[in-house]
């Protein structure tokens, strides 16, 4: 049972790294099970990109907070699509948190894994992704034969997770198995939308911009019409009228 806390409005400069890291750690007690987190920012509408990106929205407090949550995870899974557009890289490690990891018998920083069905995904040299050799690659079997050779000339472990389209109860299932059972998904809203519609979200971090869109953007989630009841679990504000939200399973 996860231990739920009253809405508590705090300023996230109060917290330090640590304090933060302690007030987001996953539940004790479940090893060896996947736990998934999901991570996202939103304007008040709901709106998950402006210009076709989310980091329009985002903020110091954000980003700070991005990067702990990075540091508490086995893994960090992402759509491709999101993660070329975004300028993903390699994972760094946390200049604070990074130590207490390895310290623990971890590596210094989470494993990244993408999600694709079609492989469009840019090899080093192409572009201004950065393709890790450690990258997961998460696909199907009627990928592309030629981009899945790429792929693993360039060191991304290539792994089938279904037929003609990635299912995500294989892909959670392929990383657990794998000892990566603190799953952090950094979007984007179709990757979001399919765990939701298998109901294998856990918890969910919502970062609220205090911005409107008027619509001119993608929605949070991106999928059925399912509804997935969820409860607070804590409550932050920052001086920049940022909101940090955690939800967790209507049953915990």
């Amino acid at each position: 049972m996860y231990p739920l806390r009253k809405a508590t409005q705090l300023t996230t400069g109060d917290l330090d790294d640590k304090a933060l890291a302690a007030l987001y750690a996953y539940p004790e007690g479940q090893t060896g099970v996947a736990r998934v987190r999901a991570n996202m920012i939103a304007s008040i509408d709901g709106m998950a990109t402006v210009a076709g990106r989310s980091g329009a929205l985002g903020s110091s407090g954000d980003q700070r907070l991005f990067s702990v949550l990075r540091a508490l995870a086995d893994v960090i899974v992402v759509g491709a699509r999101t993660a070329v557009t975004e300028g993903y890289g390699p994972v760094r490690p946390h200049p604070l948190l990074g130590e207490l990891r390895t310290a623990e018998g971890r590596p210094a920083a989470a494993a990244l894994a993408l999600v694709s069905n079609t492989l469009t995904i840019p090899v080093p040299g192409e572009g201004d992704f950065t393709l890790a050799p450690s990258t997961i690659v998460l696909t199907c079997r009627s990928a592309p034969a030629g981009a899945r050779a790429q792929l693993r000339d360039a060191g991304a472990t290539v792994v089938d997770c279904g037929d003609e389209e990635v299912d995500p109860a294989q892909a959670i299932g392929y990383l657990a198995d794998r000892g990566l059972t603190q799953i952090l998904c950094e979007g984007g809203p179709a990757l979001l939308g399919s765990l939701l519609d298998r109901d294998l979200v856990d918890e969910l971090c919502v970062t609220v911009s205090p911005s409107v869109t008027a619509g001119g953007g993608k929605h949070m989630t991106a999928g059925s019409d399912a509804v997935r009841g969820m409860r607070r679990a804590h409550v932050l504000a920052d001086d920049e009228d940022y909101l940090y939200l955690r939800w967790v399973r209507d049953q915990e």
